[in-house]
């Protein structure tokens, strides 16, 4: 008896002793990806850094002190950048409620489907927004649109995922409830499904908003309009003190919508 219980005290002290080499190495391979990707791009190249580091302060001091002479000439496109984030998001998640039904395992009507509409998904999610300003620039010509459009694409990619994953987790009881009442599958989505996650997907799109206030930002830099474009060409005539003021009131500008989500979100819960 007392034999029996050792070896199954010696069995229980490997498996432990196993499981801790594993974490160990786990965590060795991982720090050692992290040591190359920062070797890689430079991070452990101390001699360089240490010579940026006047350049920067030099820069800082061009910056200062901020220029706002010009401000009068960024209230409209710090609108526009506004009226960009809002138009991108109301696309995101026009787009991302029908696709992450297909997309979503318990409510996808065909597996073809589910497939074509993970493809959509993964597919908008990979192209980053500034290429699709490029390309929609190219397409409908310069202004907010293609900006709009470009964020708004894109933010369906990722919404429209994490839409998805919630309806996939929802709880299985109300679903079964509306199957033996009878309803049909229209009618199982919109009574026990989408009640579910309603909560989680207006979080997923304040949070969205807030991301895509941020992008549209750098839209400018393709020429979709915005406080961005007014960023890029103060950046291009080396007008860093007029660069300053408008990064100011960008950081103004996304407190105030971070902020106004955040009562939103606290409003809405």
């Amino acid at each position: 008896m007392a034999t029996n219980i050792y070896h199954k005290f010696e069995t229980v002290l490997k498996q432990q002793r196993q499981q801790r080499y594993h974490r160990l190495m786990q965590v060795a391979v991982v720090v050692v990806i992290v040591l190359i990707s920062l070797f890689l791009v430079g991070l452990l190249d101390w001699e360089r850094l240490a010579k940026g580091v006047p350049s920067g302060m030099n820069l800082i001091r061009q910056m200062l002190p901020p220029d706002f002479s010009a401000a009068s000439n960024w209230i409209k496109p710090l609108f526009d950048t506004l009226a960009m984030s809002i138009a991108a998001t109301a696309i995101a998640v026009s787009f991302s409620l029908p696709l992450s039904l297909l997309a979503a395992s318990n409510t996808t009507p065909h597996w073809l489907a589910f497939q074509v509409a993970r493809l959509i998904l993964n597919g908008l999610r990979a192209v980053p927004e500034l290429i699709m300003g490029i390309i929609l620039v190219a397409a409908v010509g310069f202004g907010a649109l293609p900006g709009a459009l470009a964020v708004g694409l894109h933010s369906v990619g990722m919404v429209g995922k994490f839409f998805a994953e919630y309806i996939e987790h929802v709880h299985p009881a109300p679903i079964e409830a509306a199957q033996a009442a009878g309803a049909n599958k229209i009618q199982v989505i919109y009574h026990s499904v989408l009640p579910q996650v309603l909560p989680q997907m207006l979080d997923v799109t304040l949070y969205r908003w807030e991301y895509n206030f941020r992008a549209s930002t750098i839209m400018g830099a393709v020429g979709a309009g915005g406080i961005g474009f007014e960023l890029i060409g103060a950046l291009r005539i080396i007008n860093y003190k007029e660069v300053s003021a408008i990064l100011l009131v960008i950081l103004v500008m996304v407190t105030l919508v971070d902020s106004f989500s955040g009562y939103l979100r606290r409003r809405l819960a």
